[in-house]
């Protein structure tokens, strides 16, 4: 456990934000009325970005809305499938759509497919979170059949290019069951991620395949961020609980109460988690001190 605790501090140190750009929303007042809201990101200029699913399975009727610094949502993006986690990288914004990854531009809302269905090694069964490190990579959770077996899923890594290649799925550990939230280290080597079937909390060595758990519990667990004082938080879906993570792996209830709490981010200046409540169709904020 020690070993653990310490790989857990090295992460939590290298993944420090650095230059957090400041937020510049007058408030974060709770957004209703959204369609399945999965996943949430904020722009360096302030702007929120949710994928809202609509109907599970109903191809085309999902969207990616934008909440402007004065709390105005309008579409950004439509013509989606299920659209889940998003990630912000330069100048676009990725989307986990169902089996593809796309790719939309911050300032034209211009989208092309950045990984097609057929670019993955075995074709994805449910694309979930996204997550990237400071060598321009992505990570893609494939969450399997994880409204089934509640297996079969895995875990990718993507090139600037779009070529996809996989780092691990169940076949070569058990354990990798329906991965779901991503968290990468600055180094491109350490990945925490959550399974949604176990509720158990993973570090992830990509070279040496080595799997350890941190702490487990979170049901369903969802999304994961890290604050810059070594705080994470993880989202656990079936139970509609948010946690908070210590350094030292304590893992205590933030907040609760939620239908289904997804996958969650914080705001720019960390003031601010934000909760997509999914059967709700609510974005939530909790204040953090």
């Amino acid at each position: 456990m020690a070993k653990i605790i310490l790989i857990l501090a090295l992460y939590l140190t290298a993944c420090a934000p650095q230059n957090l750009s400041k937020s510049s929303n007058k408030a974060f007042q709770k957004i209703t009325g959204l369609k399945t809201p999965e996943s949430v990101v904020q722009a360096k200029d302030g702007r929120i970005f949710i994928s809202e699913i609509a109907e599970f399975g109903k191809d085309g009727d999902g969207q990616i809305s934008v909440v402007d610094t004065v709390g105005k949502v309008s579409v950004f993006a439509s013509g989606l499938d299920d659209p889940k986690g998003l990630k912000i990288t330069g100048e676009n914004l990725y989307v986990a759509d169902k089996t593809k990854i796309i790719k939309i531009g911050l300032n034209d809302a211009k989208s092309s497919v950045f990984v097609p269905a057929s670019g993955f090694a075995t074709t994805p069964q449910f694309l979930n979170d996204l997550e990237a490190d400071l060598q321009g990579n992505l990570y893609v959770s494939d969450s399997g059949d994880i409204l089934g077996s509640g297996k079969g899923g895995a875990i990718y890594k993507i090139d600037s290019n779009g070529k996809a290649s996989l780092i691990i799925d169940g076949k070569q550990d058990a354990r990798i069951m329906a991965p779901n939230g991503l968290l990468a280290d600055d180094t491109g080597n350490i990945l925490i991620y959550v399974d949604f079937t176990s509720g158990v909390l993973y570090t992830l060595n990509q070279q040496t395949k080595a799997l350890d758990d941190i702490a487990e519990g979170f049901g369903g667990g969802d999304g994961i961020v890290h604050h810059s004082n070594g705080t994470m938080y993880v989202s656990d879906w079936k139970s509609g609980k948010v946690f908070s993570v210590s350094r030292k792996n304590e893992v205590t209830i933030l907040k609760e109460g939620y239908q289904s709490a997804a996958d969650i981010a914080m705001t720019n200046d960390e003031k601010f988690l934000m909760v997509p409540d999914m059967k709700a169709g609510v974005l939530d904020f909790i204040p953090l001190n």
